[in-house]
């Protein structure tokens, strides 16, 4: 099976508008996405947690830490000290990545 990757990655021969020549990537969507308001306020919610955990001292620049959200903003969570945990910045983008999944084994 053939790799799905854009054959014109890193080969810097990309000349698509707004992409990226490295990996080929298109990143004018992105751009749009993160400039609509409720992004804009999500990522200042989430800009403001990290500066509470750093003035907290549960966090330091460049430990590698993220200020996990128990139920994510995206999904109508608060900010409140209570829905807030600093966990290692690896499992807080996993967790991100995986959704509950029916169990397709039988019993």
């Amino acid at each position: 099976m053939k790799s799905k990757r854009n054959r014109f990655a890193g080969k810097g021969t990309n000349t698509r508008k707004g992409s990226n020549l490295k990996t080929g990537r298109n990143y004018t969507y992105d751009k749009k996405y993160e400039e609509k308001k409720e992004q804009v306020k999500n990522r200042e919610k989430r800009n403001k947690a990290r500066k509470a955990a750093l003035k907290k001292g549960t966090v330091k620049l460049g430990d590698k830490k993220d200020v996990h959200h128990k139920k994510p903003l995206s999904k109508g969570g608060s900010n409140k000290k209570s829905n807030r945990k600093v966990i290692s910045r690896s499992k807080n983008r996993a967790k991100k990545s995986t959704t509950k999944r029916r169990s397709t084994k039988k019993r």
